[in-house]
């Protein structure tokens, strides 16, 4: 791929990143309806045990932490927009909150006998879903933290009065085991979910910012005629005044050479305006469609200086040669894969392409060392590390490059199949094939949103 495009998602990811990230920061508005429903949660569950089943526990205390809770909302509401966005910190402390108030009223109720006790697992949920690694880590040993205590300190669980309720402990043990466990793999499990989706999600911005490029590229064409057209009338009027003017002044005039200069230049935009005129016409018919080969060789031609020799070949002919629109995605999505494949080859990178009268087939080979095991378990996920792909050559794409590339070429219609050479095969190397149908190698795919 030519140093522009790789400049497009190298250069356009970041700034796409931090809007993505900004927008992932916690909003106060939702923060604080999400705790209006808690505090009415908790105030139900108080009320109704205290003078619905009538069992006695220190309802004062739990209706003051709640009436702390309530308050701290107030506040938050009060004092900042409802459209802030809160920092990691400011998400940390509040969340912090809400971890210590409902173990305060589960010290109060039983400790983690009371049943409640497994909504200590919901702000640590939240936290690793929105919240960078540390804070999520930090909540969540908090939260293991506060159920410990609660398993060893705590006041009575209501019970009627007229009996009593003691659960043994090896089960008190099962109850802490259990809600401390889930925590943890909640958090993890949450934190490592959100995480891939948030990489996909600005993977799949990188890529539409490439085709976005691409595609202003391909419509500077129309863009030159139309504003050759909308020219045209003014500066033939200033041709014919300045043709008259001409003709209107002596030989001998001082401002005769200027005259003629002006009838020069007027006469040289004109024949500019001409040629970008012709552009959408000649564009169309030369540009705008190509065979298979010629796109092939548009794709293989940036990468032969580069000490590795790429030969375009035909292997399979059947029913004439298949002929496709000018198409951004495709263009890009071959020139990666070509572009990787020199990065890794020995010596050779052979295009190969076949066709039949339903199937059009592109095949990438490289004499290379191939994939190794764990990164050809993971080709095509965006932001693959250094760990994962130890091998590769520096100036090698095996994550976000290929991630658009491969995205790119599915949305034109293409299966992708990418393995490494068989053991009786002549030489080691990769091996990238795609196959379209016929009917969707012609048509024009432009959008990742489509």
């Amino acid at each position: 791929m030519d140093q522009a495009s790789n400049q497009t998602y190298t250069f356009g990811l970041p700034a796409f990143a931090t809007s993505t990230r900004e927008s992932q920061r916690l909003r106060l508005a939702t923060l604080v309806r999400l705790r209006w429903l808690s505090v009415a949660g908790q105030l139900a569950a108080c009320v109704f045990v205290a003078w619905g089943l009538w069992w006695p526990y220190p309802v004062w205390l739990c209706l003051g932490l709640i009436a702390l809770s309530a308050a701290l909302n107030v506040w938050l509401g009060v004092t900042y927009p409802k459209s802030r966005r809160l920092s990691p910190a400011a998400s940390a402390a509040v969340l912090a909150f809400d971890i210590l108030q409902p173990a305060g009223l589960l010290f109060l109720t039983g400790g983690v006998e009371n049943p409640f006790a497994v909504f200590l697992v919901v702000p640590v949920v939240i936290a690793s879903a929105t919240q960078p690694p540390l804070s999520a880590a930090v909540l969540a040993l908090l939260a293991v933290v506060a159920t410990t205590f609660l398993a060893f300190v705590h006041l009575p669980v209501p019970w009627s009065e007229h009996e009593t309720m003691v659960l043994p402990i090896p089960y008190v043990g099962g109850l802490w085991f259990a809600v401390a466990t889930t925590i943890v793999f909640a958090a993890i499990y949450v934190y490592r979910v959100a995480a891939e989706s948030r990489t996909l999600a600005d993977a799949l911005g990188a890529t539409e910012l490439v085709l976005q490029r691409e595609q202003h590229l391909s419509a500077l064409d129309g863009l030159a005629a139309a504003a050759a057209h909308e020219l045209g009338t003014p500066l033939a009027t200033i041709d014919l005044v300045a043709k008259e003017m001409r003709r209107s002044l002596p030989a001998d005039s001082p401002h005769a050479d200027d005259v003629e200069l002006l009838v020069a230049q007027s006469e040289r935009c004109r024949s500019i305006l001409r040629r970008l005129a012709s552009l959408s016409s000649s564009s169309e018919e030369h540009l705008g469609q190509m065979s298979l080969m010629q796109l092939l060789e548009e794709v293989a031609s940036p990468h032969r200086d580069f000490g590795v020799s790429v030969v375009v070949e035909v292997a399979e002919r059947d029913g004439p040669e298949p002929t496709l629109r000018r198409n951004a995605g495709v263009l890009y999505g071959l020139g990666n894969i070509v572009e990787n494949a020199v990065d890794f080859a020995g010596g050779e990178v052979r295009v190969r392409a076949g066709w039949t009268t339903t199937t059009v087939s592109v095949t990438v080979l490289d004499d290379g060392p191939g994939f190794v095991p764990e990164v050809l378990q993971r080709i095509g996920d965006p932001y693959m590390s250094e760990r994962d792909a130890p091998h590769r050559k520096a100036g090698g794409g095996l994550g976000l490059g290929l991630f658009i590339a491969k995205t790119l070429l599915e949305r034109s219609g293409a299966q992708i199949d990418i393995r490494n050479r068989g053991p009786r095969e002549p030489t080691t190397g990769a091996v990238v094939r795609l196959v379209w149908t016929r009917e969707a190698f012609a048509s024009r795919r432009p959008s990742i949103h489509e």
